[in-house]
């Protein structure tokens, strides 16, 4: 069956009221996007921004790699060591993808069921889990130019352009299925899109942002 085309609430910095229907509980937003595109800069400058806020909660992955590797703070542990945490239910969503396996804490599920808003990293793979797990969900979708996205990702010295451009030409920025979807284009400055990440997540408290 094809996916249902995502269901867009928000594409500039305007304030949006009406995100998810918060009935149930609090919201979980999920950040998502491809490499290059600067989300994890960006979920560090909203962690800033909310830091000390008791209603805000920026989950913490367990991811299978060495916590001191770099990138965002995680918890590192074994592929044994995370296959036990996933029989003992410790996760509310697990995934795998780039050859690592990825997993949100159980616990965000209580945060938002007591009225919280979690922001988690998580993966366009493993959107359908998290939209199982929460019963209210906010994608926000951190896309770049293909252009700004090959030069960011040719300065890591991993690919050659060629193959940078190859790879993004069979690639998808947008994010399909029945979602409630936002999305913020990091192809400029970083104070902007940062800006425009906070609004949205001070719009999921149902507050306007500061």
């Amino acid at each position: 069956m094809a996916a249902r085309p995502a269901r867009r609430v928000m594409e500039s910095g305007a304030a949006d009221h009406h995100l998810t229907d918060r009935s149930d509980g609090g919201v979980m937003a999920v950040v998502v996007g491809p490499s290059g595109a600067g989300k994890d800069t960006l979920m560090a400058a909203a962690a800033r921004h909310f830091a000390g806020h008791e209603q805000v909660i920026f989950a913490r992955r367990v991811i299978t790699r060495n916590a001191d590797a770099g990138g965002e703070d995680h918890d590192g542990v074994s592929e044994g060591e995370f296959a036990a945490l996933e029989r003992d239910g410790r996760f509310a969503v697990s995934w795998a993808a780039h050859g690592l396996h990825y997993g949100i804490p159980a616990e965000t599920r209580d945060a938002v069921a007591q009225g919280r808003l979690v922001i988690a990293n998580g993966s366009r793979s493993a959107l359908g889990k998290f939209k199982a797990a929460y019963p209210s969900l906010v994608v926000i979708n951190v896309t770049a130019s293909p252009e700004v996205l090959a030069a960011r990702l040719e300065a890591r010295g991993r690919e050659s352009r060629e193959d940078i451009m190859r790879r993004l030409e069979r690639s998808s920025l947008s994010v399909d299925g029945d979602y409630s979807v936002v999305t913020i284009d990091n192809s400029g400055a970083l104070e902007d899109a940062a800006q425009h990440l906070i609004a949205v997540l001070q719009n999921c408290l149902g507050t306007p942002a500061i």
